[in-house]
This record gives structure tokens, sequence and C-alpha cells, in this order.
């Protein structure tokens, strides 16, 4: 067994189960708190219960692993110093979560200007992981995009380095803000480059049809180019949306698998 196991079973046997108990609450501070904003894990449209529980699960399961990082100190009698590490255990896993979901905001952003650009703004549809209405496109971009995140199993990779962050920032260690702030500006750097290649075409695409679109106006102002062209504009939009949706996910899910490899 675990050091922290020999330790509480060569003491008086009431303090296994407070013992661990502080251990695994302070290993559920960080897990819960990058699974409450990570993409998929935290999304609205799933019970509070079962996120709940989920968590819980998850914390569980890595706890024969992890509990070694937890260091003695934080399972004395010093309320001050357990508070102070449930407080940076909350930052340091609602960091790792957040680094992860920038990925899928920028999705949404980039798929929300792009069904402008392609001419289906109308109707709304529901968002994902909010409750704000989205356009239909955004919003099946973006439930491919978490639905594919599960079946190529790339929560595994996020579980897997939610684990290693015990090595970078172990438990007892001070949260570095400046650290944190760099990873997310990169992370918003790297997102948004991402995403902007992705939806590169449709962005040509528009940039096309409005400038042809104002030259035929200019040519025949009697008509109202921009009403007549509009199902046009709509059917070369699906056709494009036809011939690159598969590549575009399939270009974001490489890149924020690279991300989480190496991140």
């Amino acid at each position: 067994m675990t050091a922290l196991l020999a330790e509480a079973l060569a003491g008086p046997p009431q303090a296994l189960g407070p013992k661990f108990s502080i251990g695994a609450f302070l290993l559920f501070c960080r897990i819960g708190g990058c699974l409450m904003l990570a993409p998929g894990f935290s999304s609205s449209q799933i019970p509070m219960q079962i996120r709940l529980f989920v968590a819980l699960a998850v914390t569980l399961s890595l706890t024969p692993l992890l509990i070694d990082k937890v260091p003695s100190a934080a399972l004395g009698d010093d309320p001050i110093f357990t508070f102070r590490l449930i407080a940076v255990e909350l930052l340091v896993g609602g960091m790792i979560g957040i680094l992860a979901r920038i990925f899928f905001l920028a999705l949404e952003t980039l798929a929300s200007g792009a069904a402008q650009m392609l001419g289906f703004v109308n109707p709304f549809g529901l968002q994902i992981d909010a409750n704000e209405p989205m356009a239909p496109l955004a919003t099946l971009i973006s439930l491919a995009a978490v639905t594919l995140l599960f079946v190529a199993d790339l929560h595994w990779e996020l579980l897997r380095g939610l684990a290693a962050s015990y090595e970078v920032v172990p438990v007892g260690a001070d949260f570095n803000a400046q650290t944190a702030l760099r990873q997310i500006a990169d992370a918003l750097g790297e997102s948004f480059r991402l995403t902007l290649r992705i939806a590169s075409p449709y962005v040509i695409y528009a940039l096309i049809v409005n400038v042809a679109l104002a030259l035929v106006n200019r040519l025949t102002p009697q008509i109202q180019i921009f009403f007549v062209a509009t199902p046009f504009v709509v059917a070369g939009g699906l056709a494009l949306l036809y011939a690159t949706i598969k590549p575009a996910i399939e270009a974001f899910l490489i890149g924020f698998n690279a991300w989480l490899v190496s991140g």
C-alpha cells in the first residue's frame, strides 16, 4: 500500500478514515474543478446530479493512484492550511478545465461567424455548453465536436493530463497566477489560430460572394440583387459545407489532441 496508508495504520485506527477522507476531498477539488469547466463534462444539457456523480467516480478511481501526492501536512490539524490547499486545488483544476474549454469556445465563435457568412443565421438553435441561442450550423458543428471528443477517446487524454498535473503542480504548491495567465493567453492564441484556419474557406467564400454581388449591384442598381441572390448564396454555402465540414472537424480534433498531448 501507499506510504499514507502505512502512516495511518501505524497510528490510532480512528485516524484512517479522516485522513483518507481529507486526502480524497483534496483530490476531488482539483478533479471536480476541472470537470466543472471541461468541454463535454460541463454541458448544461447534462443534469447536475450526473455531473456530480461523474466527478465523484473519476475522483474515487484516481484516488489509489494519487493519494501519495497529498502531503501529510494537509492531513493534520491545521484547518487554515487545509482551507488554503482546497482553494489552490480548485484554482488549478478550474484552470485546466478552462484551458480545454477555450478551444471549444473558439470553435463555437468561428462557427457562428461561418453561419453568418453562409447565410444560416436564422432560425436560432440550442447551444451545447450554455443556454444562449446559436445558429443551427454552429450548433451542429459544436455538437459534432463534443461528440467526437468522446468517440475519439480524447477525454482520456484530458484525464491523463489531469493526473499528470500533480507532477507539475503538486498539492501544497502555490498557485502561480502569472503562469496561469500566460497559459490561458497561449491557449487563446492557439485555439483561435486553429479555428480560423478551419473557418478560412467560409471567410473566402463570403468575401468572393459579397464582392461579386456588390459589382452586380453597381452594374444593375434597379434590381435588389442582395435579395434575389440569397437562395444562390445559401445553396453555394450548403455545397461548400458538404465538402468541408468533415475535414474541418477532423482538423480541429487533431489540433486539440496535439494540444492535449503537448500541454
